[in-house]
């Protein structure tokens, strides 16, 4: 369970779609609280998954062969099959040339549709309770349903499930922190590179897409495969 967790933290907090998002909130006018706002709205996310997960299950995984068993892990498998064909599709569209832009995509919301300058100037306008909106907006909800399926298997009567959800929560988190603590103690230099790697990440995010939905679900497709048969 513990490196399925991080498996799906790194995907989630290397997905380009929200740290795109979110450069554009903490570069705005009060940016500051906007990114708080965001953080706080991306983790209430997965705090509630975790907690709706551990209340269904009492805190117990089920039994490997029960019906309930069986369940979570074929939906890891249908999720895992899902990212695959999901990335073979996004790779052929982008070999022919018309991968979609401003669609929705099973790692969130893909916020590429849009000049930079018009997404800027109405993230500016925007209030906290919209920018914590957005980051339930572009939550990878299909790799945070990946996760739900994987907290199935926690135990709560070990303190390691704790530390491993803890990890899991921070880690899906990292980049936002990062990004929020470089614009608190740096601004003026922040907000022009974080700008910049949102530049860069506009170039490369179909990749990114393609790379991540193959990886993880290759990963989870294999591992529910084998925990089915073996």
């Amino acid at each position: 369970m513990v490196l399925d967790l991080l498996l799906i933290a790194l995907a989630i907090t290397v997905d380009p779609l929200p740290i795109m998002a979110f450069v554009l909130v903490v570069s705005s006018a009060r940016g500051v609280w906007k990114g708080l706002a965001f953080i706080l709205a991306w983790l209430a996310c997965l705090v509630a998954v975790i907690a709706i997960v551990l209340t269904v299950t009492d805190g117990q995984p089920p039994a490997p062969r029960s019906p309930p068993g069986i369940a979570g892990v074929a939906a890891k498998l249908v999720i895992g099959l899902g990212l695959v064909f999901y990335g073979l599709h996004r790779h052929l569209l982008m070999k022919a040339g018309t991968a979609p832009t401003g669609s929705t995509t099973p790692l969130g919301r893909d916020v590429q549709g849009g000049s930079s300058e018009g997404a800027a100037s109405r993230v500016d306008s925007s209030s906290v309770w919209a920018a914590a909106g957005l980051a339930v907006l572009v939550q990878p909800w299909g790799l945070v349903a990946a996760g739900a399926t994987t907290v199935l298997e926690a135990n709560t009567s070990h303190t390691s499930t704790y530390l491993a959800l803890f990890g899991f929560c921070f880690l899906a988190t990292a980049s936002l922190l990062a990004a929020e603590l470089y614009i608190v103690f740096a601004p003026e230099v922040a907000h022009d590179r974080l700008m910049r790697l949102r530049g860069w990440l506009e170039g490369h995010t179909q990749q990114a897409i393609v790379v991540i939905c193959l990886a993880l679900g290759l990963w989870l497709t294999g591992k529910s495969i084998y925990q089915l048969t073996g």
